[in-house]
């Protein structure tokens, strides 16, 4: 049967994409073998214009178990265990369905780490939305949030906290990103391979219906006007059938009887089947017509396109069939023989008895198209990355714009998010949302495990290269900040068309720029995720690499938060006291400007800073330790402050210029700039710990104490801004929540 054109380009396939596909098989390809490869060599499963630039990212390193290749990347922390990570996005998907977009994206994390042998034991996730005036805006922030609570509070991992930005450009596009973390034993780490001809193969989980047929195709394309009618390529979550699935999985992991094993997420049946046959140079025969369907007169295309959630393939060791299945009917799912592992190194799907789709694996899985994209320096950055500061008008009231500060939703309290979210289920969390990195306890050892997602869109825009830097930075910061040290990595690169040179450029750029920082710091990247197409109608969103970084505490009882935890402590700001404007979250409130260059990290000061704030926190000479991000040391000096039971704090700055010098005062109270934290000297510790700075020659000042019911700023003994802590308090708590519900005090 010929396939005429216009399928073939609603299959997402170029001329030589399809070229390719007639060599492999030597024929036309069938139905489901066109819907086969489109999935397979769709952006979104290949990464076919990705795979070229991250084999540059560093991923080896001492205590890494497993880096990328598999369902997740594993991490050694001592006690024969291992930390299992990852970040995926569902963007697209979010957007089309903001609920169910968001809880399957929860879903198929949560499914990776228990793939690797691992129970999940924390969750983060990195949002992106546009301005919160919109109502469309607020109502997409409504059902992502709802989504993500309602899975992970159903199947009950605890949901610690994230980041959350707002910005125009991701009008359009949200970004939902999610991280998961688990534990293994690192002797029973399970891998995503096929191996032993004869060996049964397994579905495992709910049953398939039409939900999801081309959501790989989906994350691969733009949005335009007709999104909305793409409803149908989004799943359907049932967080009770995956807490079935999840112990059933990690029950029969402990038999002895698994070979192999791997979640069905996108492409589904198709790419569980094609991968583990690649991984293990098998070929993987199975019937479609066995496979458990919910709907009626399914077609073999739809059955192995099908992207429907909790389900898994596994491949047993023949002769233990019966293990299996008992495992499986014990937590009432599913578990039926679909196939068995075949030595020919071929996917042969069949429909009882008929052939209905018959492809090398390895040719499928790994040989995809490999694209080496044009790209070309955006034509937007020569005027971009120009600011003229002295042109900026200085705000009448330092103390106003502090509040302003604190109030904008990007760095004011997001309560009204993760209230919605379980967050002690399980009982391992040590530090609660809001407070810092997330921080859980590694139960049987006296260790955890500090982990935080970050990027900055806005500093990646006017500098790709750099932003990819700062955001390997800030992650690894903020777990320090909680006392832990930074040992492993995961990414996911939310980017626009990479068909388009500028687009493409700044992946390129910002891979570099995390590749730096990740070897200067130490940290290996042991798998992540691409996410491109982030655009609408030719608009893409800001160049947004998020960071997710796992650090170790070998005693849990030297965990850090960011608040003050008592009066009279001295406080301490290690690095420089100026920050830049710069893509600055005051440029853009105060003057409504994104522009100039981010403040660049020396990395080499760095890692001599998270070195320090991790010796210094497990010798116990500081009390709390909080970074300078958005906003500015004036928003962390708050941040310090609220949620601490009504500790204030005056500080005193110095440097160049004085209390008339405007601009300077509103860099030095509001810039922007890498490597600079603020900490609290426990009684009786300044000394010694102005001595460790000095031995590995990090800035360290002291500038004042905790303590009274105001939060105040003077330069050269003259007061320069001043707020009450209960003003800035009610001013930081609401700045969220006033865009959803009556305001809290």
């Amino acid at each position: 049967m010929s396939i005429d054109q216009t399928t073939i380009d609603e299959h997402g396939l170029n001329a030589d994409e399809y070229q390719r596909l007639l060599e492999i098989l030597g024929r036309e390809p069938t139905m489901t073998e066109l819907g086969i490869f489109s999935v397979m060599w769709s952006e979104h499963c290949s990464y076919k214009s990705s795979r070229l630039h991250l084999r540059r990212l560093p991923t080896e390193g001492p205590r890494v178990v497993q880096g990328p290749g598999e369902n997740a990347g594993a991490v050694d922390i001592g006690d024969g265990l291992t930390a299992v990570f990852k970040i995926e996005s569902h963007n697209h998907p979010s957007f089309i369905e903001p609920y169910q977009g968001a809880a399957t994206g929860v879903g198929g994390i949560i499914r990776d780490i228990f793939t690797m042998g691992a129970r999940p034991i924390a969750l983060l996730n990195s949002l992106r939305f546009g301005t919160l005036d919109d109502p469309a805006t607020r109502r997409l922030v409504d059902g992502v949030v709802a989504g993500i609570a309602g899975y992970g509070n159903s199947i009950g991992i605890p949901t610690l906290g994230g980041e959350i930005a707002f910005e125009p450009s991701y009008a359009g596009n949200p970004l939902v990103n999610v991280f998961c973390l688990g534990v293994a034993k690192a002797d029973q780490l399970a891998k995503g391979v096929a191996s032993g001809a004869g060996n049964p193969v397994y579905y495992v989980g709910a049953k398939t219906g039409r939900d999801g047929i081309h959501g790989a195709t989906m994350a691969s394309a733009e949005f335009d006007e007709h999104s909305a009618e793409k409803r149908p390529a989004v799943q359907v979550g049932d967080p009770f059938m995956e807490k079935l699935l999840l112990e059933a999985c990690l029950e029969v992991m402990q038999t002895g009887a698994l070979v192999g094993i791997q979640d069905m997420g996108a492409a589904g049946l198709t790419c569980s089947t094609s991968e583990m046959g690649a991984r293990g140079d098998v070929g993987i025969e199975i019937d479609v017509s066995l496979v458990p369907q919910r709907e009626t007169g399914m077609t073999p295309y739809e059955i192995m396109l099908s992207e429907s959630q909790e389900r898994m393939l596994l491949v047993a060791r023949q002769g233990r069939e019966a293990e299996v299945e008992q495992v499986f009917e014990k937590w009432d799912l599913h578990a039926v023989r679909i196939g068995e592992v075949r030595d020919d190194g071929r996917l042969r799907i069949r429909d009882h008895d008929e052939v209905v789709a018959e492809i090398p694996n390895r040719q499928l899985a790994d040989r995809a198209p490999l694209y080496n994209r044009s790209t070309e320096r955006p034509a937007y950055l020569a005027q971009a990355q120009q600011l003229d500061v002295a042109a900026l008008a200085a705000p009448a009231a330092l103390s106003g714009t502090w509040l302003d500060l604190l109030r904008a939703p990007v760095i004011a309290s997001k309560r009204w998010v993760y209230r919605q979210y379980d967050h002690m289920v399980r009982t391992n969390t040590v530090v609660l949302p809001g407070l810092g990195a997330g921080v859980v306890r590694v139960k049987g050892t006296g260790r955890a495990l500090a982990f935080s997602v970050d990027g900055n869109g806005r500093y990646c825009y006017l500098d790709p290269a750099e932003g990819g830097r700062l955001a390997v930075a800030e992650a690894a910061r903020n777990v320090a900040c909680a006392g832990a040290v930074p040992i492993g990595a995961t990414n996911c690169l939310n980017f626009g068309n990479p068909e388009r040179p500028e687009i493409m450029w700044q992946f390129a750029q910002a891979v570099d720029g995390i590749a730096e920082a990740c070897r200067a710091l130490g940290i290996p990247i042991t798998g992540g995720n691409v996410s491109l197409y982030n655009e609408t109608d030719g608009q893409a969103i800001y160049p947004t690499p998020v960071l997710g970084v796992v650090g170790l505490i070998d005693d849990a009882t030297r965990v850090l938060t960011r608040v003050f935890p008592a009066v009279g402590l001295e406080i301490v700001l290690l690095g420089d006291a100026a920050g830049e404007l710069g893509g600055s979250e005051y440029l853009t409130l105060a003057h409504g400007l994104v522009g100039g260059r981010p403040a660049a990290v020396d990395l080499d000061r760095e890692r001599a800073l998270q070195t320090l704030l991790v010796d210094v926190a497990r010798d116990g000479l500081i009390g709390s330790a909080h970074d300078c991000a958005e906003g500015g040391f004036a928003v962390t000096l708050a941040e310090c402050c609220v949620e601490s039971g009504g500790v204030g704090a005056r500080v005193e700055l110095s440097g160049p210029g004085g209390p008339d010098d405007r601009f300077l005062l509103v860099r030095a109270l509001f810039g922007e700039a890498p490597s600079r934290v603020v900490v609290s000297a426990l009684p009786g510790t300044r000394d010694r710990l102005l001595a460790r700075a000095r031995a590995l020659s990090v800035p360290a000042t002291v500038i004042g104490h905790t303590g009274g019911e105001r939060l105040a700023i003077s330069v050269a003994g003259v007061g320069v801004a001043d707020i009450g802590l209960v003003e800035a308090e009610q001013a930081w708590a609401n700045g969220l929540t006033r865009y959803f519900e009556a305001a809290v005090a």
